[in-house]
């Protein structure tokens, strides 16, 4: 088939634009002609809380990037949706994960819909519904976007139900596949002398992103309890560090805390995984997450909270731990963890769980009404 993939893509950056130009690569693979529309602009500056929204990596080979969707303009809405129509796909895929992209990418459908010379089928691929920090006129843009599509695909069955309240057409879920595109793994002791952290560290990795809900301070508060257990932080904060940096002082963690907390890039997240013992999700809310299937491919135990489709990732003692979201329980946790040397056998579970996560199977799931 002849596949349009709407979705941010290189030069952005982010675990959005990561996961669709692996999807993309994979349908390439298995004998479809892909396209993907970015964006030119996808959050105004006063919106985003990052130093910068774009990459240095370079742009993955073998793909073709159209970046024309201005998220505050319509006149890119109606040249990109005219643009697709010309192409006459017979599948589009459309990436959702926040209610602000509802109006341009629902105006790029509907547009793209009206020049159409054939009835185009659409599927929206959902990250988020409803997001995890609400804003006015999120139900609506969702819906408005919503309304636009054939058929949905969610990686998480929390996000499927709540897809209910926006829509009645079909929504299948498959998992979230497995970030493969980051490298093999290294040796855990050359990893961490590159990081400057001890090679006998008891460590746990906290990666991505640090945003209030995914609850750095509740693993923070939970390290007092846990004796000898460090933690490596690795992700851009996209808010004040004030709280974190408290919490730290309170508990004198300084020396059992190791701070990266500028953007990532591609080339250096295998250090990070490879460093680590135990990668620990402490969210308050979440749908999926691509941190396990990082944590996934390169073999690291997880430990997560009881929370959105977390638990639908990892299989509590057989891939990692379950907790629930507050210091105590994840401080039991990772007691159990260290203190009776879970290591090992919770990687023979990551290493036999990760096959649920293959990319053949979620491609299977997303074009399944056009088999």
């Amino acid at each position: 088939m002849k596949i349009i993939v709407i979705s941010p893509a290189h030069p952005l950056r982010g675990g959005i634009a990561a996961l669709s130009e692996r999807l993309a690569i994979e349908l390439q693979q298995q004998g479809h002609e892909v396209l993907m529309y970015s964006f030119s602009l996808q959050y105004p500056s006063f919106l985003f809380p990052g130093k910068t929204q774009l990459t240095d990596d370079p742009a993955p080979e073998g793909l073709t990037i159209f970046s024309t969707i201005n998220s505050i303009n319509p006149i890119s809405w109606w040249t990109t949706g005219r643009a697709i129509a010309r192409q006459q796909p017979d599948r589009v895929i459309v990436r959702y994960w926040l209610p602000f992209m509802g109006p341009a990418l629902g105006t790029i459908i509907r547009v793209l819909r009206f020049f159409s010379k054939k009835n185009i089928h659409v599927t929206g691929l959902i990250d988020n519904i409803i997001p995890h920090e609400k804003r006015p006129g999120d139900r609506v843009f969702s819906k408005y976007f919503a309304a636009t599509c054939s058929d949905f695909l969610t990686m998480s069955r929390s996000v499927q139900e709540e897809l209910k309240q926006f829509s009645s057409r079909p929504a299948r879920f498959s998992p979230h596949p497995i970030y493969d595109q980051y490298g093999t793994s290294v040796d855990k002791k050359a990893a961490r002398e590159l990081l400057g952290i001890p090679a006998n560290a008891k460590l746990v990795l906290f990666f991505g992103f640090i945003r209030a809900y995914k609850g750095l301070d509740l693993l923070l508060k939970a390290l007092p309890d846990c004796p000898d257990v460090c933690l490596l932080i690795a992700g851009e904060c996209y808010e004040d560090w004030a709280p974190y940096q408290a919490i730290i002082e309170e508990h004198q963690l300084q020396n059992r805390v190791w701070l990266f907390t500028d953007f990532i890039p591609s080339g250096e997240v295998r250090l990070y995984f490879s460093a680590a013992d135990l990668v620990v999700q402490p969210y308050k809310t979440a749908t999926q997450s691509g941190i396990s299937q990082i944590a996934y491919h390169f073999d690291r135990p997880m430990l997560v909270t009881r929370v959105g489709g977390l638990p639908e990732i990892v299989l509590d003692g057989v891939s990692g731990y379950v907790t629930e979201p507050e210091p105590a329980a994840i401080g039991a946790a990772l007691r159990d963890f260290f203190e009776n040397n879970r290591q090992e056998s919770l990687e023979a579970g990551v290493k036999s769980e990760k096959k649920r996560f293959s990319w053949s199977h979620f491609v299977e799931k997303l074009l399944e009404n056009n088999l």
